[in-house]
């Protein structure tokens, strides 16, 4: 990837940031959350603090990330910190105005707490909540292409490990495998901790694998994703082992319907709770409301829950090049649980799945 071009689009980041410190007063703004610092720089080490002020971007590390920093971060100045981003901020005379912006939703108490106590007099820290969230929604073309990378390579692995579902395989092999094969294919890692969920457990969404053995006539739910150059994937798929009973496939069914009319009723301008009513409808009109709990879907880019939130409170209006999932499940519990996810880009003619695999129900 051109390094130029990609910088551009960082660089138009801190542009936007650099207007909404203006319309909110802002003098400088010190970002904590290094999913934020990894969208405005590249920078993906594990300590970092970004100061940001109207003609100023600074990257503050540890040694450890002296070299790591060199070879990411072209749109940022960089310094080492031997004693602390704080201790270096007061040492190094940066430019702090009357106020800065901390990150209230990212940063503890105790770190606030004693960045102010250095900080002040020098300036007067305002605490900011959501800052990032508008500004990360609509994605641009660099991060939509690692986004369809990550996807790819999460489409691939679940076509190896479906071969290795059998009754003397567990959920913790496949999940395990899912994680390799991540990796081997060329991931940085999983984007979550992969979701393999068999029979009665599949009713609890977000099930941890356990050792497990598959059994024949059970669905299972697999919800897995991965990250490329910072950018995730989620998708879910729910098969089963050996044939299911007409009731589980009925259900199975339903699901099946409801995600395909939220993926085609999504549109520009429409509210996320219209999206999110479309598929909560659909399921509620075969008396499973109470067993879609959740909401329809989530943002994804860096992190891979991020807004906008698609749920039935949520009034923003979605927008072109938007990524978010349609997830609808049923979930009955002491029987069997059903979701299936795509991750979709909105565009102006609707919504475009990242993911191609088949949706039909596979029984294996």
């Amino acid at each position: 990837m051109d390094h130029q071009y990609l910088d551009g689009y960082r660089q138009a980041g801190l542009s936007g940031v650099r207007r909404k410190m203006t319309a909110l007063n802002l003098d400088g703004l010190i970002v904590s959350d290094l999913s934020v610092i990894r969208w405005l720089t590249g920078f993906s080490g594990s300590n970092a603090r970004l100061l940001v002020s109207p003609d100023r971007c600074t990257l503050f590390t540890d040694f450890r990330y002296r070299e790591q920093a060199a070879a990411e971060v072209r749109v940022a100045e960089t310094v080492i910190a031997s004693d602390g981003f704080a201790a270096e901020v007061v040492a190094g005379g940066y430019p702090l105005g009357a106020a800065t912006g901390i990150q209230s939703d990212s940063m503890t108490w105790d770190e606030a707490r004693r960045l102010c106590a250095r900080l002040e007099p020098m300036t007067a820290p305002v605490p900011v909540a959501s800052f990032f969230d508008d500004l990360r929604m609509v994605k641009n073309h660099i991060e939509l292409m690692h986004m369809r990378q990550a996807a790819c390579i999460s489409e691939q692995v679940l076509e190896l490990i479906l071969p290795m579902i059998r009754p003397e395989a567990t959920e913790l092999d496949i999940a395990a495998e899912i994680s390799y094969q991540h990796k081997k294919l060329g991931a940085e890692k999983d984007s979550f901790d992969p979701i393999v969920a068999s029979g009665s457990r599949a009713a609890m969404p977000h099930a941890k694998p356990v050792a497990a053995h598959f059994r024949n006539g059970e669905l299972i739910v697999i919800d897995m994703g991965c990250v490329c150059e910072g950018y995730a994937s989620d998708q879910t798929r729910t098969v089963a082992l050996g044939r299911v009973s007409s009731e589980d496939r009925a259900i199975y069914r339903i699901v099946e319907e409801a995600q395909q009319l939220a993926v085609d009723g999504a549109r520009c301008g429409m509210r996320a709770s219209e999206l999110d009513g479309i598929a909560r409808a659909y399921i509620d009109r075969y008396g499973y409301g109470e067993a879609f709990g959740h909401s329809l879907g989530h943002g994804v880019g860096i992190d891979v829950h991020e807004e906008p939130r698609i749920s039935s409170k949520n009034c923003r209006n979605l927008e072109e090049n938007m990524v978010f999932t349609i997830e609808p499940g049923i979930y009955l519990p002491g029987r069997l649980g059903v979701r299936i996810e795509d991750t979709v880009v909105l565009r102006s003619d609707g919504a475009h799945p990242f993911q191609r695999f088949t949706k039909k129900l596979i029984e294996l």
